[in-house]
């Protein structure tokens, strides 16, 4: 893989986790909103700024991803996605504030050693 390659994919990846964090905390929002003061929890987030963004950067990271498939073999671009559940991971517990249990972080360990065996086999 060469290191452009290597760049659009991980972009991709780490767009893709930034707008799921986005999209959280905006339905998050919006359904409190909705719950408060009444409404369409629909509505409220096709109004929030940060549904919004977040849909235009998971659009953006698709764009990307495509363009990674067009470069890179799927088992290999592929297993990059479990570096978008740990990043999700660690945004939920850091960012979002949300409880993670020992378990959560034992998997994403696994997840990472599987990341790092995909790419170790791709170097032979």
């Amino acid at each position: 893989m060469t290191v452009p390659s290597l760049l659009l994919l991980l972009f991709a990846v780490f767009s893709s986790a930034g707008g799921q964090i986005m999209l959280k905390h905006g339905m998050k929002g919006a359904a409190a909103a909705a719950g408060q003061h009444g409404g369409s929890v629909a509505l409220r987030a096709a109004t929030s700024p940060w549904v919004v963004v977040g849909l235009v950067i998971f659009a953006v990271s698709a764009l990307a991803w495509m363009s990674t498939l067009a470069k890179v073999p799927l088992s290999i671009a592929y297993p990059f996605n479990a570096l978008g559940y740990l990043l999700i991971v660690l945004a939920g517990a850091t960012v979002l504030h949300e409880r993670t249990s020992m378990w959560t972080w034992g998997g994403s360990l696994l997840v990472v050693v599987g990341l790092a065996t995909v790419m170790a086999g791709q170097q032979g």
